[in-house]
């Protein structure tokens, strides 16, 4: 038996071979599998994939062709690394859930948002989409640098010229060896206004990009919860955004649903479902007596039947805390940077890609420009020939050899050898004087050509112009509207800074209806007009409460029930002058009969202030502002209710004043708030006036340099008395006349304190709103029945509410 040559053995100590082994293995992960390159944001196999759809000519006015023929033309000539893999690559690019602007326009069974696979590939078909050209566009023109394929047969693009930021608008995830990339897509639009604004000022700020990209954009939509997670992730490259379902809650059969409309970024819809059956099944869930999936090709539409005892709002916020109708996306910004992965902030984001773009537009024009001058160099050599046409010919006719007749044109003319081999290959039917014409004419267009290319070349400035130009176009042709919405998380409360501050109307409905207006939205009419429609409403919904506020004030809203929930204006939808408006159950957690009997605008600022609370059978409660300070979205109490009590007003006020309350049969009363002492959240409060049997409060009051108290009747009947004709009582009287009720007025539906230089807004019951001046209303005595305001000619045309509306005078 022959020696064993232990020459060709190499000793090495195996700790350093892993170490070098797992290096190169783990390097070859993160540069040639798992990371994008920043600029085209694609991977190996996905820059495989399109450039292998050029190849076969899968253009979109193209037919589609079997997927299974792609990815045997990607595999056996780009990537082998097995078709499974490349075919599922191929698949996402063709789903609209999962790619934001698919670069691949997919023809049959390409899975679901549900959770379904695709089909095989043999059964179903591609192409590209129209903005898949806008990736490979002009690759031919030496845009980009090729290298050789695995088998070095053939050449592959190492990076496509990417005529629009793909990275920041399709993202980007894969998991690497130590490292792993998480990019949100974004808009379209967005992200180009974004790149023009770098090119425009170099210096920009996160900030400032982010006035035109406003965060990421999920094909799937929904909700982002907060901004600062967006900042973070803009500023750092790394951060997580909270998405949330895009839900509302409807009426259905006295009953309330709540329909799911929009789910986050990459949940399964299916699973999504049976994980709330078994939450009700295991009674995690309470509230829910159905659930049912009404989606269909359109959309998402989960439909979620609560019992009738349930709070519709509670059902869904507990839906939102143990489902993933609420999940997180980390976002980690790590690319590729000359082949080095790095976590990228979004201003070095787009900064990479426009040097991308400055390098392939630079080669392209010098493609141009050579492909310009080796032409004008040939048309050139032609004119020269045209013009010594007849010893040109001549001389082709004295010579059998082109090389010999190339040299004497060189000797006689001093033409090159390739406009020699022109001339040569020149057609006799071509020696026309239409084709000298045009000949001419092509000349003239080259120089220009020339001359224009060398200028883009030379001049940096020109050469930004005709990218941001181009991004325009593409702008313009391919982008869409934002689906995911940027919403105020809970937590987050600088979103006031970023709210113009104004005066607005605010109008709620007796059916629970809410709406902000701008305070100009009415005109100032004269007595005794019709008014404008100011709200389209039900049959038998009406305008209850109307008041006018800044977006920055918090809105504090008091049930019939006692209890007390806040917003900020803002926070309220802007609606149109016509329109219902949002229901308030959306925006509260009411019970089944709850509804909001009280509102008032109040300051940031609590310290010094109190609330004064009536209710419908005369008590009068006094509470520290303070005590409303921190209000859970589920409210507080704000005051304790006997049996069928209910509270009617809430005012905010000073330590010492005066208050005025009217009742439904013409009585009132002025008492001292010394009377009644400061009492905590769950007291009941104290006797405010002593009422007759069958009537009730309609109206609080708080005095306050007020020269006259107005009156209105629900037969749209009014008056201003001079305050100075009711004295102060002590509180707990029967008070004094304050309207003469007859069957003409009708009972009283509310009393304001006013001046002359203010002005009050009535509301009918079919929505129809008047704004009058003070100074036009007739000063009468407390016991007369006072004049018409606005015709009323039915019920379904009674007052229901009024308001006041201080105009300022400079």
């Amino acid at each position: 038996m022959a020696e064993f040559d232990k020459s060709n053995i190499i000793s090495q100590d195996i700790e350093t071979k892993m170490k070098e082994a797992y290096l190169d293995y783990s390097m070859s992960v993160i540069v040639s599998r798992a990371l994008p390159d920043v600029r085209d944001g694609l991977k190996p196999v996905h820059r495989r994939i399109l450039y292998g759809m050029n190849q076969l000519g899968l253009a979109p006015n193209k037919p589609h062709r079997k997927s299974a023929r792609l990815v045997g033309e990607v595999m056996g000539r780009f990537h082998p690394h097995g078709d499974s893999a490349i075919y599922d690559a191929v698949v996402r690019l063709a789903q609209d859930f999962n790619t934001r602007y698919p670069l691949v326009d997919g023809q049959g069974n390409f899975g679901s948002i549900d959770g379904d696979g695709a089909a095989a590939q043999r059964y179903t078909e591609v192409r590209m989409t129209k903005l898949t050209l806008e990736m490979l566009r002009e690759i031919n023109k030496d845009t980009v640098d090729f290298q050789p394929n695995f088998d070095e047969e053939e050449l592959e693009p190492k990076v496509l010229p990417a005529r629009f930021p793909n990275l920041l608008v399709n993202g980007s995830a894969g998991i690497a060896v130590g490292m792993a990339t998480n990019m949100a897509p974004h808009n379209l639009g967005e992200v180009i206004d974004g790149c023009v604004a770098f090119i425009d000022d170099k210096d920009i700020t996160v900030e400032g990009l982010m006035k035109h990209i406003k965060g990421p954009d999920f094909p799937t939509g929904a909700n982002i919860m907060g901004r600062k997670p967006i900042i973070d992730a803009y500023k750092t490259g790394r951060g997580k955004v909270k998405l949330r379902a895009e839900a509302h809650i409807e009426e259905f059969k006295s009953k309330h649903i709540i329909v799911v409309t929009e789910i986050p970024y990459q949940v399964n819809r299916a699973r999504l479902i049976m994980k709330i059956a078994e939450l009700v099944r295991d009674k995690k869930l309470e509230g829910i007596a159905d659930l049912r999936d009404e989606s269909n090709r359109n959309g998402t539409r989960i439909v979620i039947e609560t019992k009738r005892d349930a709070n519709p709002n509670v059902v869904l916020n507990n839906l939102y805390k143990h489902t993933q109708l609420t999940t997180t996306f980390g976002i980690i910004n790590l690319a590729l940077v000359d082949g080095v992965p790095k976590v990228l902030t979004l201003k070095e984001l787009i900064h990479y890609y426009i040097e991308h773009q400055k390098e392939v537009v630079t080669r392209r024009t010098k493609f141009d420009l050579d492909k310009a001058e080796a032409r004008a160099h040939i048309v050139e050599g032609l004119r020269i020939a045209y013009d010594n046409i007849d010893e040109i010919v001549k001389i082709i006719r004295s010579n059998y050899d082109d090389e010999e007749i190339k040299k004497e044109f060189t000797k006689r003319f001093g033409l090159t050898d390739i406009q020699g081999q022109a001339i040569l290959d020149m057609q006799l039917k071509r020696l026309n004087g239409l084709n000298v014409e045009k000949l001419e004419e092509e000349y003239n267009e080259l120089i220009a050509t020339i001359k224009r290319l060398k200028e883009i070349l030379a001049d940096e400035s020109i050469l930004m112009e005709i990218i941001k130009d181009e991004l325009l176009e593409i702008k313009e042709k391919y982008s869409d509207e934002r689906r995911t919405r940027i919403k105020r998380d809970v937590e987050e409360v600088d979103e006031e800074d970023l709210i113009e501050e104004e005066e607005v109307i605010i109008t709620l409905t007796n059916q629970g209806y809410i709406k902000r207006l701008p305070a100009d939205t009415y005109k100032v009419q004269n007595r005794g007009g019709r008014g404008v429609t100011g709200m389209t409403t039900k049959e038998d919904d009406f305008v209850q409460n109307l008041f006018v506020t800044s977006t920055h004030d918090n809105i504090l809203f008091f049930t019939n029930k006692g209890k007390v929930f806040k917003k900020k204006a803002f926070e309220i939808k802007e609606g149109k002058r016509q329109s219902k408006g949002q229901a308030i159950i959306n925006i509260l957690q009411l019970t089944q009969d709850e509804k909001v009997s009280a509102v008032i605008p109040v300051k940031e600022k609590y310290d010094d202030k109190f609330i004064i609370l009536a209710t419908k059978e005369g008590k009068i409660k006094r509470i520290e502002a303070s005590e409303f300070y921190n209000i859970r979205t589920t409210g507080i109490i704000a005051i304790t209710l006997n049996e069928g009590d209910e509270l009617i007003g809430a005012r905010e006020v000073d330590a010492d004043t005066n208050v005025l309350m009217v009742t439904e049969n013409g009585q009132s009363i002025i008492f001292n708030l010394k009377d009644v002492r400061p009492m905590g959240r769950t007291a009941q409060g104290v006797k405010g006036i002593s009422l007759n049997k069958g009537d009730k409060v309609v109206d609080l009051s708080v005095i306050d340099n007020n020269e006259y108290i107005f009156i209105v009747s629900e037969k749209g009947y009014g008056k201003k008395t001079l305050i100075k004709y009711y004295s102060p009582q002590n509180r707990g009287g029967k008070g004094v006349k304050t309207y003469k009720l007859t069957p003409k007025t009708g009972k009283i539906v509310a009393s304001k304190l006013v001046n002359q230089e203010d002005q009050i807004i009535l509301v009918s019951a079919n929505g129809e709103i008047i704004r009058l001046n003070v100074k036009d209303i007739s000063t009468m005595g407390r016991t007369t029945q006072g004049v018409r305001l606005k015709k009323v000619r039915s019920d379904e045309e009674n007052i229901v509410a009024c308001a006041k509306y201080i105009e300022e005078v400079e």
